[in-house]
């Protein structure tokens, strides 16, 4: 007994003693800059401190003046007390842990700073809030000068930079941040071409991120690029009349709050011109945006990736994938569960929800697949006549063959007019269908990230025109079919199924 209070008391002496241990300022500070933002995924962090402050417009300005540079981020939210921005302007000034309000979108305290310092030396901010300005800032130069002086905000822009941290009608509310010496953007041989290139990719991430908020006709937010709209770039081709497929919301209650997941297939190539083509790839091009887009309160997170979901082993970003895509929220309850990371650019499902979210994924990928593959299955014609293929698919226990099929109304007329010569005919087709250079064509495809061009796409209609004409005549030629039905046998023969309106001008002249 005696031993057990003695060894007690020596514990409570062991666990008193403590010693405080603050991280020195400029090598906490210099540390935090290599957590890895690009320049987009940042400033995506500050506009999000905007709309948390009840912003609806963010106006961000990029001004090119070599290592002078600097960018500014100006919104009419509701703005800072004095206390409030030195709060603000503090590392980790929130608890992640704490309940945070539902619309809020930060959750470390530290976005502002990190997001900021990772592109540039010297962050001021100034706010107003009822007509009361504060500025304040972090210069890591003025810290460097002095480094013994341990964690100092200095108080007002520096020298020369007055004339850009006005906030210039925002008499009861805004905020300005202010980027400065750029020295992580603005490197040695960096010119004005190389920060013009920078803007367009910040302008195509940021129509990505915030695209809920941007689109709609009464917009959440209004976002400006050096005093241009940004518009939204919607993932999922809402609306579009050619898109396939997109399945009912679905939800699922869990103990942090209701997750939803819609699945999207998107529509083929074919059926896009090329300005839609090229628009709706995304910034990083159509086999790297398939996947999983995670939102928070209407936030992108993800762009795109399986969220390490597969099996046996985790499904990788296939070509013949690439038109799905998967809306899925989250709660701003569910950043522990989800792992969102300080760059809220990473998230990995809970496992209780990655069976459900498999089986989703599952059956999207199915569907696109499908639709990948039109131009070897194509989608039956009016009245559900099944398409004249050109190839068809063997499916043998050695593998799967391509054929040249022989009843395509083309191949059946050069075959039944050769007569003597069809053997030889026959012949020229094994040889095309023993080289089909399928490993070159999925190489090919997998290096440019595009399928090849077929169907006569990119040709000229007068391209199109002549090799329809010659069929068309062979029908009514050669079959003697009226030129209504040769019209109809047109319409379900491939590719000239995608041409109703060339096919319907057939035979009209001559």
């Amino acid at each position: 007994m005696l031993w057990s209070l003695v060894h007690e008391e020596k514990s409570l002496e062991m666990t008193s003693k403590t010693r405080s241990a603050p991280p020195h300022a400029m090598a906490m500070l210099e540390s935090l800059r290599g957590l890895g933002y690009s320049t987009a995924a940042a400033l995506a962090d500050i506009i999000d401190n905007s709309i948390s402050a009840g912003a609806s417009e963010v106006r961000v300005d990029f001004a090119w003046s070599g290592a002078n540079s600097r960018v500014s981020i100006l919104d009419n939210g509701r703005g800072m007390t004095d206390e409030e921005l030195e709060n603000a302007m503090r590392l980790g000034d929130k608890n992640p842990l704490e309940i945070r309000s539902a619309h809020d979108l930060g959750r470390f305290g530290m976005g502002l700073k990190t997001a900021s310092l990772s592109q540039c030396r010297r962050l001021t901010v100034a706010t107003v809030k009822e007509g009361v300005e504060s500025c304040l800032r972090w210069d890591l130069d003025e810290l460097a000068a002095t480094p013994v002086g341990g964690w100092l905000l200095f108080e007002g822009p520096a020298h020369g930079s007055e004339p850009f941290v006005s906030v210039p009608g925002r008499q009861n509310g805004g905020t300005l941040v202010l980027w400065e010496v750029m020295d992580r953007v603005v490197t040695p041989g960096y010119t004005s071409d190389s920060f013009h290139d920078l803007i367009d990719g910040v302008e195509s991430h940021l129509a990505m991120v915030f695209h809920r908020m941007l689109q709609g006709p009464r917009p959440r937010l209004t976002l400006f690029l050096n005093n241009r709209p940004v518009s939204p770039w919607d993932p999922f081709m809402s609306g579009h009349p050619a898109k396939p497929w997109a399945s009912p919301i679905a939800k699922l209650p869990t103990d942090y709050g209701v997750v939803s997941v819609q699945c999207h297939v998107l529509p083929h190539q074919d059926a896009l011109n090329a300005a839609e083509l090229k628009a709706n790839a995304g910034p990083e091009g159509w086999t790297t945006q398939q996947g999983f887009y995670v939102y928070r309160n209407e936030r992108l997170l993800v762009a795109g990736g399986w969220l390490g979901l597969g099996s046996p082993r985790p499904w990788n970003r296939e070509e013949i994938h690439r038109l799905t895509r998967i809306r899925l929220d989250i709660p701003n309850t569910a950043d522990a569960e989800w792992k969102i990371d300080i760059r809220k650019s990473k998230a990995r499902p809970p496992v209780t929800l990655r069976p459900w979210l498999t089986l989703h994924a599952e059956n999207a990928r199915e569907r696109a697949r499908r639709v990948f593959a039109y131009r070897g299955t194509p989608t039956p014609a009016k009245g559900n006549e099944p398409i004249e293929q050109a190839w068809r698919v063997d499916r043998l226990k050695s593998g799967m063959r391509y054929r040249i099929e022989e009843t395509h109304p083309s191949v059946a007329a050069v075959l039944e007019s050769a007569k003597s010569h069809a053997p030889l005919i026959r012949s020229m087709l094994r040889v095309i269908e023993e080289t089909v250079p399928v490993q070159r064509i999925w190489l090919d495809t997998v290096e440019n990230k595009e399928t090849p061009r077929t169907s006569f796409e990119g040709e000229p209609n007068a391209a199109v025109i002549e090799v329809a004409r010659v069929l068309f005549d062979d029908l009514i030629e050669r079959k003697g079919l009226s030129v209504e039905e040769a019209r109809k046998s047109m319409a379900r023969t491939e590719p000239f199924q995608k041409y109703p309106a060339l096919v319907a001008t057939l035979g009209s002249t001559k």
